[in-house]
């Protein structure tokens, strides 16, 4: 293989793996909860896959959403940009970005927030980053 192939090879399958620790004083503005949470995600650059994993407990009740949001920095609030198929933890999903997004997303301006029916804005968040 020459090296230009390789090099066009390793940029073809790159992936890049975030992560997110979810909890309420995250929350903008803070929610006062013993919830918790983790996500894990990998991003596959040349089908612009976004694949997650999210886990939580410890909420007021039962989830009623989740999903990413963005674009927004730490301490801002932004619509939802990819809902969760599910709101029962564990979560696992699949979606496809738009450039847009994979920028957003890559650059740290997209978080996860999880709602539930005592704290309809949110109950658990946090903030998407590149590891």
């Amino acid at each position: 293989m020459s090296n230009s192939s390789s090099a066009q090879s390793e940029a073809a399958s790159k992936v890049s793996t975030l992560a997110a620790q979810l909890s309420g004083t995250s929350e903008v503005p803070p929610v006062k909860t013993g919830g918790a949470g983790f996500l894990t995600a990998t991003y596959e650059h040349n089908t612009r896959t976004l694949t997650w994993a999210a886990t939580y407990s410890g909420l007021s009740g039962p989830a009623t959403a989740a999903h990413f949001h963005g674009p927004a920095e730490p301490g801002q609030n932004a619509g939802v940009v990819v809902p969760f198929p599910s709101a029962a933890s564990p979560i696992q999903g699949t979606a496809t970005l738009t450039p847009a997004q994979e920028a957003d997303l890559l650059a740290g301006r997209w978080y996860v927030n999880v709602h539930t029916a005592q704290n309809p804005g949110g109950e658990i968040r946090g903030q998407v980053k590149p590891l």
